[in-house]
């Protein structure tokens, strides 16, 4: 069993950049394909970021492509999502998500076993 805990998010002026963060606990975490995902108000969950179990395959959705950096720091258990070049439109809900049961990085959020509550970012115009 699995704990995840993000941080990091808030309140950034548009342009500006956060970096969020994963801890996990209670599991052996070079294991889990790590996600970021994500929920605007109104909107259905959606997929941001997936990284491999040792750092080397990422994956991005289109519309954080060239602003964010996803990676992981196996001795801390913990991964992260850099995101530069902020937009009102990234203002969501984001959630880490590990997966244990694809070897491979996946997208699909009905692959991912565990998640964290979520930590708020908001992008102000």
């Amino acid at each position: 069993q699995v704990q995840l805990v993000e941080s990091g998010g808030g309140l950034v002026q548009a342009g500006g950049s956060l970096r969020l963060s994963c801890a996990a606990s209670g599991g052996t975490f070079s294991t889990y394909t790590m996600a970021w995902f994500r929920r605007a108000p109104g909107k259905e969950r959606e997929f941001v970021a997936t990284i491999s179990r040792g750092g080397g395959t990422t994956r991005y959705t289109d519309f954080v492509k060239g602003r964010a950096t996803i990676s992981r720091d196996n001795a801390k258990n913990t991964v992260y999502l850099q995101m530069n070049s902020l937009k009102p439109e990234d203002t969501a809900v984001y959630y880490c998500a590990a997966c244990r049961r694809v070897f491979t990085i996946t997208t699909n959020s009905y692959d991912y076993e565990y998640w964290g509550q979520g930590t708020q970012v908001t992008v102000s115009s």
